[in-house]
C-alpha cells in the first residue's frame, strides 16, 4: 500500500480546484497549473480535501506520484518553489541581462547566456555568486537549476564549478596524494 498516496491534501483558503477527466487543474494567489495524471489513478474533493484513488493494485507505482504531483501544485500555487545555486571559483560569476537571460562567466572562453523560460524568475545577489530561482511550477524550477548547474558541474578535484545551496561534495585526492 503506497502510503504517500493515501494521505489526503488539504486546501488551503483562495484555492480552487477543478477536476477534468485525467487533469487536474489548481488555480490559487500566485497562479494557475494544470496537472496531468496517470492512468488508473482518480481525483476526488472531499470537505476541503483532495484524495487520489487508484482503480486496482496493478497502479500502486504511480499512487504516490500522482498524490505527490498534485500536492506540488497546490503548494506552488500558494507558497511557490523556490531553489539556489552557488558558484563557486576565481572569475566565476553570473549577472542578469534584462529580465530573462543569466550570463555565465564560469572560465569558458566565452560567457554563456542562459535564456529563462516563462514561468521561473531568477535573482543574483551583489557578489554574482549565488542565484535564487523561484516558481509555481516545481518540476520547471528544478529541470532549469539542474540546467544550470551542468554548464559547469562541480570539479572533484577543486570544487569549483555551480552547485546547488546546501550541496555536499565529496573532494578527491589529487596525485599528489595518491602514493
Amino acid at each position: 500500500m503506497s502510503r504517500i498516496g493515501k494521505k489526503p491534501i488539504a486546501i488551503p483558503k483562495g484555492v480552487t480546484v477543478k477536476i477534468e477527466g485525467n487533469t487536474v487543474l489548481v488555480q490559487g494567489p500566485k497562479g494557475k497549473l494544470d496537472t496531468p495524471l496517470p492512468t488508473g489513478i482518480k481525483v476526488e474533493q472531499r470537505d476541503g480535501h483532495i484524495v487520489a484513488i487508484r482503480e486496482n493494485d496493478s497502479q500502486s507505482a504511480v499512487h504516490g506520484l500522482a498524490r505527490a504531483l498534485v500536492n506540488n501544485a497546490v503548494e506552488g500555487v500558494t507558497k511557490g518553489w523556490t531553489r539556489e545555486l552557488e558558484i563557486v571559483g576565481i572569475g566565476y560569476r553570473a549577472e542578469m541581462k534584462g529580465k530573462l537571460t543569466v550570463v555565465f562567466n564560469l572560465g569558458y572562453s566565452h560567457p554563456i547566456e542562459y535564456p529563462l523560460p516563462t514561468g521561473v524568475d531568477a535573482a543574483v545577489d551583489p557578489k554574482q555568486t549565488r542565484i535564487t530561482l523561484t516558481g509555481i511550477d516545481r518540476q520547471k524550477v528544478g529541470q532549469v537549476a539542474a540546467e544550470m548547474r551542468a554548464l559547469r558541474p562541480p570539479d572533484p578535484y577543486k570544487n569549483k564549478g555551480v552547485r546547488y545551496a546546501g550541496e555536499r561534495l565529496k573532494k578527491k585526492v589529487g596525485k599528489t596524494g595518491a602514493k
